[in-house]
């Protein structure tokens, strides 16, 4: 199943021109993949969303595996390439231009999967998307630059979530903006699990 879906999820179109100030980056295939498959395996993937989708390459894996998919970002360029992906693959996803921070779900269950910003160029960027996650949802899947837990698992415990999986992994950046001098740049990350706490009564 996961190297079955990386491959489909190579042939989706990534940013055109990408935006430094969003931190925008598309997620590589075989990350998303792995997710994706962990979160079927789990059962988590009945009601998913993905804050700051981009071009919708987790909100696609997803629905891909049979999740019913909302996509947000703020990028309409973005999101007009997500659609397109989504089509490209036979997905149907919902797609919803808005800012996270001042996003609101009907639902308080979903599955959050998102590769939200790391920071690099706004110091805790990536804090807005893991608030607007723990508010929202039941489980969440999400990406943050090695050297993350300690910030993740406090907030996720001030909102009654707990850390269950954390893996390490590293990533190759494919060169996106002008600084980036390598064609390919490994990086450090780390993929989080984390679950609401349910009072036993």
């Amino acid at each position: 199943m996961k190297k079955e879906l990386e491959i489909e999820l190579e042939k989706l179109s990534g940013f055109d021109f990408p935006d430094i100030q969003l931190e925008q980056y598309v997620t590589p295939p075989p990350l998303a993949a792995f997710i994706v498959s962990n979160a079927y395996l789990f059962s988590d993937l009945e009601f998913v969303i993905d804050l700051g989708c981009g071009t919708g390459m987790l909100a696609i894996a997803a629905g891909k595996l049979g999740a019913r998919v909302i996509g947000v970002d703020i990028d309409r360029k973005a999101l007009t390439i997500a659609k397109n992906n989504s089509k490209r693959l036979g997905v149907k996803i919902d797609l919803i231009q808005a800012d996270v921070r001042h996003f609101e779900a009907r639902r308080k269950n979903f599955t959050t999967i998102m590769n939200p910003p790391f920071g690099i160029k706004t110091r805790h960027a990536d804090r807005p998307f893991l608030s607007k996650a723990l508010e929202i949802s039941r489980v969440i899947y999400s990406i943050h630059s090695a050297g993350s837990e300690k910030f993740v698992k406090r907030l996720a415990a001030e909102k009654g979530f707990e850390i269950t999986h954390l893996w390490r992994f590293s990533i190759p950046l494919r060169r996106t903006y002008e600084f980036h001098e390598k064609e390919f740049k490994y990086i450090p990350i780390e993929v989080y699990r984390i679950e609401k706490r349910f009072r036993r009564s």
